[in-house]
């Protein structure tokens, strides 16, 4: 039986930490287990978390092992090697493959019924390769998608327009790596399109202003890593972002990482689109306007990603 208010997060480094972290001052949850292959680094994990307590919600932070997994609402996976300076997030697919493929089994013999969420890049080969491995209906296994790449977007469009950046809706889809694009044409704050909110803020040169977000957001990342080594906070707040859509099912529309199956004239691989998000996990793949170039680009990153997987001993 599911405990709807319980899940665990697999893997404690930078970005499994920092996701407890987000989930504990959210309060989403009631119960949750951290599960390192370095037992000693959960548990410390677990009691520096546990001791913030008394000054948010009332739950239960423990290390604990895959025996806890079996009645947790959603399990986070986060673990794996991490993106070093110079390298690119498929750079990581070899090395990530292989802890998955001894993560999921552990899963799956406990009969978990929750939903799957992966973080550890690169998310969106990861995602499709835990849905095969795992045998799990495609709606329960997301991946954190672009989430974080289409909130970097919002905050920098607002910083240059001089606007609240939850006024922002626009959307980064793709991959969440070097291939991913921004859909520029549904862009809007507040319903004003984006090049007449442009002109109303006298910007002359839109064009090279778009591009100059575009590579910024892309490239954010490298730029945050080559500083201090690592990005974790960003994802962590995408992460609760998505773990609160789901357990307060919230119907959110949100560019995670999921199967498609025809959407886009695309299939046999998992990509960043924007979805309905609720207790069931994806429950709406949505097929959005894209002009020409945006959907020839969306083809070009799943091309990319489809060699990538058709590389991968998948079951």
């Amino acid at each position: 039986m599911i405990n709807v208010r319980k899940a665990a997060v697999i893997g404690c480094g930078f970005v499994g930490a920092s996701i407890a972290f987000s989930l504990m001052q959210k309060g989403i949850f009631s119960e949750l287990v951290l599960i390192d292959a370095n037992r000693e680094k959960a548990e410390g994990e677990a009691m520096d978390l546990s001791h913030g307590l008394p000054y948010t919600a009332s739950m239960r932070i423990y290390a604990g092992d895959y025996d806890d997994v079996a009645d947790c609402a959603m399990v986070i996976v986060t673990a794996g090697a991490n993106q070093k300076p110079g390298e690119t997030r498929l750079d990581l697919i070899g090395k990530n493959v292989a802890i998955l493929k001894s993560i999921i089994p552990q899963l799956t013999s406990r009969n978990f019924k929750g939903i799957l969420m992966i973080v550890s890049n690169p998310v969106d080969v990861l995602t499709y390769a835990a849905w095969r491995l795992s045998g799990l209906p495609a709606h329960r296994v997301i991946g954190s998608g672009t989430v974080l790449d289409t909130a970097r977007l919002k905050y920098l469009l607002s910083q240059e327009l001089g606007v609240d950046s939850r006024n922002v809706h626009a959307a980064i889809i793709g991959e969440h790596g070097d291939s991913e694009l921004a859909v520029w044409s549904s862009a809007n704050i507040s319903t004003v399109d984006l090049e007449q909110f442009c002109a109303l803020r006298g910007i002359q040169d839109q064009a090279a202003l778009r591009d100059k977000i575009y590579h910024e957001v892309r490239d954010s990342a490298y730029e945050i890593i080559q500083r201090k080594g690592a990005t974790y906070y960003g994802i962590a707040m995408a992460v609760s972002r998505i773990a609160e859509c789901v357990m307060k099912d919230e119907h959110a529309m949100l560019p995670v990482s999921v199967l498609l199956e025809g959407q886009y004239g695309l299939d046999g691989l998992c990509l960043s689109v924007p979805s309905i998000v609720g207790e069931n996990g994806v429950e709406t793949v949505l097929e959005i306007p894209l002009d020409e170039k945006e959907h020839q680009a969306l083809l070009a990153s799943a091309k990319q990603l489809k060699e990538v997987i058709a590389t991968l001993d998948l079951p």
